[in-house]
C-alpha cells in the first residue's frame, strides 16, 4: 500500500493509531500517535517505542499469529498517569494496525467506586463490631448487672444512631447527586432561609457556648434555588464551626451581594461562615470536599461526623452553579464561602 494511503487511513481514525508492518517497523503514525509516543517514530522498529512488555508481546502474537490482540498501554505524558486499552489487528499484505483508546476515566471511575465500597464498609463495621461486642457481653458476664447493661446500651444508642446518620448522609448525596444537572428554579429568599436555619440551630450553639453573629443586608437578597438543599448547606457549615471552631467562642455569618461578581461573571450572593477556631493546615483543604475525607479523623467520628457532609455541600453548591471557597490557616480559625449566582439560573 502506497505511503499516501497509510497516512489518509491513519488521519481518518479519530484514535491513537499506528501501522506495524511484518518486519516489526513502524511504518506509519498518525498524528494523535506521533504526539503520545514522539515525533521520529516512522522507520523506528516497534520495540525502541512500545517498551511495555504486555504491548511488545500482544503486538508480537498478532504480526506471528495474524489474530486480534488486546492489551494496555500505561503512560505517563504531560506527568498526568494515563490507561491506554490497545487493540491490534492483523491486516493482510500490511502489517498490524495499533488503535489506542483512552480507558483512564474509566479507570478512575472504577477506582472510585472500589474506593466508595472500601470506605462505606469500613465506616459501617466498627459500629457493627462494637454492637455485636456489646450484645454478646450482655447475653453473657453483663446479663444480671444493672449499671454495666445501661451504660453498654448508652454506647449502643450512640453507634446505632452513627450508622443512621451515615446511611441517611449517603441517601441524601445520592439524591443530590441525581438531580446535580436539574437547575432549580424556585425563588428563595437567602436573608429569610439563614435566619430561619440559625434558629434551629441555637440549641447546638448554646450548647456549645457558641456566640452565632449574623449580618444580613436590609433588602431581601432572591435567588433561584432549591430551598431545603440550600438550608442543608448552610446547617452544615454553620454546625462544622459550632462543632469544629467553636472554642473561639463566636461563628459570624454574613450575606452580601454583588452587581457582578469576578468569581461567576454575574451578580451573585456571597454567604460567609467563619470561626475563630483552631483552623485547618492547608495541606488538608484541597480534599476536604472529598467523600469521606477528614482532616481530623479521631475528633470527627467522636463529635458524630460521617465524611460526607463536606461533599454534599459540594455537589448542591454544584447544581446551583455556585463555588464553595475554603480559607485557614491554623491557629487563624476558618472561613466558607458560598458564591451563588442572582436572578435566573438558566440565564446564567
Amino acid at each position: 500500500m502506497p505511503e499516501e494511503t497509510i497516512r489518509g487511513l491513519l488521519a481518518g481514525i479519530p484514535l491513537v493509531a499506528l501501522i506495524v508492518d511484518p518486519a516489526e517497523r513502524i511504518i506509519g503514525a498518525n498524528a494523535e500517535a506521533q504526539a503520545l509516543l514522539g515525533r521520529q517514530i516512522v522507520g523506528r522498529h516497534f520495540a525502541t517505542i512500545l517498551r511495555q512488555p504486555p504491548v511488545i508481546d500482544a503486538l508480537e502474537r498478532c504480526l506471528q499469529r495474524r489474530e486480534a490482540t488486546r492489551t494496555r498501554l500505561l503512560s505517563n505524558a504531560g506527568g498526568q498517569d494515563t490507561t491506554f486499552d490497545v487493540s491490534c489487528r492483523y491486516i493482510p499484505d500490511l502489517g498490524a494496525l495499533l488503535c489506542f483508546t483512552d480507558v483512564t476515566p474509566m479507570e478512575k471511575a472504577g477506582q472510585m467506586r472500589r474506593d466508595f465500597v472500601a470506605n462505606v464498609s469500613h465506616e459501617l463495621r466498627t459500629p457493627l463490631t462494637a454492637l455485636m461486642g456489646f450484645i454478646e457481653t450482655l447475653r453473657g458476664p453483663a446479663r444480671d448487672d444493672g449499671v454495666a447493661r445501661e451504660r453498654f446500651l448508652q454506647i449502643m444508642e450512640g453507634e446505632a444512631s452513627r450508622m443512621n446518620r451515615l446511611v441517611g448522609d449517603l441517601l441524601s448525596l445520592n439524591r443530590v447527586e441525581s438531580q446535580e444537572r436539574v437547575r432549580p428554579s424556585e425563588e428563595v429568599d437567602l436573608s429569610a432561609l439563614l435566619k430561619s436555619t440559625l434558629n434551629s440551630i441555637k440549641p447546638l450553639s448554646e450548647e456549645a457556648g457558641v456566640v452565632m453573629n449574623l449580618t444580613t443586608p436590609d433588602n431581601p437578597v432572591l435567588i433561584a434555588g432549591d430551598p431545603d438543599q440550600l438550608r442543608q448547606v448552610f446547617t452544615n457549615l454553620i454546625e462544622n464551626a459550632i462543632k469544629y471552631g467553636g472554642s473561639g467562642g463566636v461563628v459570624d455569618i454574613s450575606l452580601t451581594s454583588k452587581e457582578r461578581d469576578p468569581t461567576l461573571r454575574a451578580p451573585s450572593a456571597r454567604i460567609l461562615v467563619a470561626d475563630k477556631g483552631p483552623g485547618i493546615d492547608p495541606i488538608h483543604l484541597p480534599r476536604l470536599t472529598e467523600r469521606f475525607y477528614r482532616a481530623d479523623s479521631h475528633r470527627s467520628r467522636e463529635l458524630g461526623g460521617t465524611g460526607l457532609g463536606l461533599a454534599i455541600v459540594k455537589h448542591i453548591i454544584n447544581r446551583h452553579r455556585g463555588r464553595l471557597r475554603i480559607e485557614s490557616e491554623l491557629g487563624q480559625g476558618t472561613k466558607f464561602t458560598v458564591i451563588l449566582p442572582q436572578g435566573n439560573v438558566t440565564e446564567i
